[in-house]
């Protein structure tokens, strides 16, 4: 889904290039009417109609396929063509235009002569794709100069990337700071590039591999390879144009990213109104064509100032599906439609060396990226780091060094190597990005090698799975980036993880085995009994922001009688958890439906209480999927088809948790609550939750005719070589005065 809200404005001043047109190599017809048609990737373009005509799509055999009236600026997007040749537009009066070709998804084009056009060296400029499509694109050279050629990495993304101010949510000055040329590109129908906009369509991807193979034949690339790199709506994508395997394309490092647009969009069946659908709203507005009430800003002063290109550019905007509509439409899962936009479904195909990292309480995409791990199997040289902590922490310290070596190694393919000028900038950078003081990068054994070689091999050595533990904890100050320990793993899941059971017992009791006798515990249900949201400050660095030290938690303890809590006796050892996991519950309501939140939390010797994750589900949609759900991975189908109401006499459901990494300190209790969906995790919110008025009298009961448990991934032999972190101080996990129970 997308991504960081906070805008990094850069300060660079960039050149306007003039830009060299080529011929299309996808056939462009005119004649009927002053139309432009061009085939494209299982669709085809119209522009230069008036206003409400209607146009119908024909094959060369003359069949109808669809017609449709022109939008308000002239344009139309047939979409879900069959591959072929010889369509044609008829007007209203029957005129025709000249045929066209509709291409496959096929990774490569029809021809490569497209890449051999030039673009800038430097500064804004537009980039032809395959269909005859120009993208806009801003070239930065690295922050030191030269002549090149340059190390060169790709940014892609929606958000207004190519702005010659400085983009949106662009990382690329950082990369610029270490020595890479950056190509930041706008995705087709966003800002000044032409074409409509749908959310990750295929054709999207297969613009990032006409991106990819034409930059990487420009003189002033190192290697004629280019790397791409982002972190969010720029990480994600990666992910997509990876899975196209340009021949050019040296290795990808993507940052705070998601598994499946399902379980950031509506986890366990819930619509999430907070992040995900102002995200989703936010693109519906920056699709629009440039206007004062619509599209990217940066477009339309680009506009004013006589950018011809970027003006016809707008005529196919109006045509941007309803990624609002969409989303409503596609509230269960239906596989043609959620698997293509799900990259748990093919990173497989990814075959370049990769360097991901993401966050378990990231508060944007959510906590499910590690579920992506195990499935890069195209790939043997895959590096992933995972911790708690928000959005940014991607970039946090320890993990921007090691981005920073797999960046040298892969694509610049030299020994890394940072100057002290540059080390001595790292608290500037880092406080401008993160909102945090005092931030230095630590000691590097990668960038002690005397040799390329040498530096290759030791980073190769490294096992693929790093866990930061306790992020918060080992910074210069309270929710300051830094873990308090970490450690490494061959693979992941991690190996010896074991599923662990703790189970529902009589008087919130959450013990080692069943209950000998059936109890119950009961709570209200009610959507008024909760806060939209666990954060109240600014959503980025600023003051009291969630990217600072000093976050404005609200994480507020539940009503009485508005949850229902289960805690364990206190922990003899250590217990670190790494991992998904599930709550079984045996469940009945008064309400026909009702949606639900499981929280896990750590209840400190202290008498306070850490945050560490949530599940949720709606009851009507609690079927599993029986061919991929474990105890350590429950899936839910989601499927239309697989909803009923919860029976009267109740059933029982599988909440399936989010991904956490944390070591529960002896001495400690482990607690999960059970209520309402609740809006713990910022900026996440629950709008449109069911029963959607009144309340529901929701009881669960357990003993041994209703074995209700816990469980969790529980891995033996992790040292925890330091005491329990102080309260608060963990990112993206907020401490308060534990609630009795």
């Amino acid at each position: 889904m997308g991504l960081s809200l906070r805008r990094h404005a850069g300060p660079l001043v960039v050149l306007l290039a003039t830009v060299l047109v080529l011929a299309l190599v996808v056939a462009s017809a005119a004649g009927a009417a002053g139309l432009s048609v061009r085939g494209s990737v299982e669709q085809v373009q119209v522009t230069g109609a008036a206003k409400g005509a209607k146009l119908t799509l024909v094959t060369r055999k003359g069949k109808k396929v669809e017609t449709q009236k022109a939008g308000p600026l002239g344009g139309v997007v047939f979409r879900q063509v069959t591959p072929a040749k010889g369509y044609v537009v008829r007007t209203a009066a029957g005129k025709r235009s000249r045929a066209v070709t509709v291409l496959s998804q096929r990774s490569a084009p029809p021809t490569t002569k497209t890449y051999k056009q030039k673009i800038p060296s430097s500064g804004y400029g537009y980039l032809t794709t395959r269909d005859g499509t120009r993208l806009a694109i801003d070239v930065h050279l690295p922050t030191a100069g030269g002549k090149g050629p340059f190390p060169t990495l790709i940014e892609y993304a929606g958000y207004g990337y190519a702005n010659p101010a400085g983009g949106e949510s662009s990382i690329a000055q950082v990369a610029e700071l270490l020595g890479f040329a950056v190509v930041d590109v706008n995705m087709r129908g966003t800002g000044c590039s032409g074409g409509a906009f749908d959310y990750f369509e295929p054709l999207q991807g297969l613009d990032g591999y006409d991106v990819i193979e034409t930059v990487a034949r420009q003189p002033w690339v190192l290697h004629n390879k280019v790397g791409m790199m982002g972190i969010s709506y720029g990480g994600i994508s990666q992910l997509f144009v990876g899975a196209t395997r340009p021949p050019s394309l040296a290795a990808i490092a993507p940052l705070s990213v998601i598994d499946n647009t399902q379980t950031t969009l509506y986890p366990g069946g819930i619509l999430n109104t907070g992040f995900a659908l102002s995200w989703a709203k936010d693109r519906v507005h920056d699709a629009k064509a440039a206007s004062k009430t619509g599209g990217q800003a940066w477009a339309l002063k680009r506009i004013a100032g006589g950018d011809a290109t970027c003006k016809s550019n707008q005529d196919l905007h109006p045509q941007a599906v309803d990624l609002l509509k969409k989303t409503a439409a596609n509230d269960h899962y239906v596989p043609k439609v959620a698997d293509p936009l799900s990259p748990i479904t093919f990173v497989h195909k990814i075959d370049v060396p990769t360097f991901l990292a993401c966050q378990f309480t990231d508060e944007q995409t959510g906590g499910h990226c590690p579920a992506l791990a195990d499935h890069f199997t195209g790939t043997s040289k895959k590096w992933f780091t995972f911790t708690n902590g928000t959005h940014i922490d991607s970039l946090d310290p320890a993990t921007f060094t090691r981005w920073y070596d797999f960046l040298e190694l892969y694509v610049a393919r030299q020994a890394p190597k940072l100057s002290d000028a540059t080390k001595a900038l790292a608290p500037t950078v880092f406080s401008a990005a993160m909102g945090v003081q005092g931030l230095t990068l630590p000691d590097d054994p990668i960038q002690a090698q005397p040799t390329l070689a040498a530096a290759q091999s030791a980073f190769e050595a490294l096992p693929q799975v790093r866990v930061e533990f306790d992020n918060g904890a080992g910074g210069p100050a309270a929710f300051a980036p830094g873990p308090g320990f970490e450690q490494s793993f061959a693979k992941f899941p991690l190996p010896g993880t074991r599923a662990q059971s703790w189970y529902l017992g009589d008087a919130g009791a959450l013990t080692d085995a069943p209950a000998a006798a059936d109890s119950t515990s009961a709570f209200t249900w009610s959507r008024t009994s909760r806060p939209a949201t666990s954060f109240t400050g600014n959503t980025d660095g600023g003051t009291n922001g969630l990217w600072t030290t000093t976050p404005s938690y609200n994480w507020t303890t539940p009503a009485a009688g508005a949850v229902a809590t289960w805690t364990t006796a206190p922990l003899t050892a250590n217990t670190v958890v790494v991992g998904a996991g599930k709550v079984e519950a045996f469940v009945k309501a008064s309400t026909p439906d009702v949606d639900l939140q499981a929280t896990v939390t750590e209840l400190r010797p202290d008498g306070s209480e850490t945050f560490v994750q949530s599940g949720w589900l709606r009851a009507s949609m609690r079927k599993l999927d029986a061919t991929k759900s474990t105890d350590l991975a429950p899936v839910l189908s989601l499927r239309a088809a697989d909803q009923s109401n919860l029976p009267a006499a109740g059933a029982m459901l599988t909440i399936p948790l989010y991904y956490e990494g944390h070591a529960y300190r002896a001495g400690s209790r482990i607690r999960v609550t059970l209520g309402p969906p609740r809006g713990d995790q910022p900026v996440w919110a629950f709008a449109n939750t069911v029963p959607k008025t009144g309340t529901s009298n929701v009881t669960v009961s357990a003993g041994p005719a209703h074995v209700s448990r816990l469980v969790l991934p529980v891995v033996d032999g992790i040292d925890v070589p330091t005491a329990l972190p102080a309260c608060p101080s963990l990112r993206g996990e907020p401490c308060r005065v534990a609630a009795a129970g």
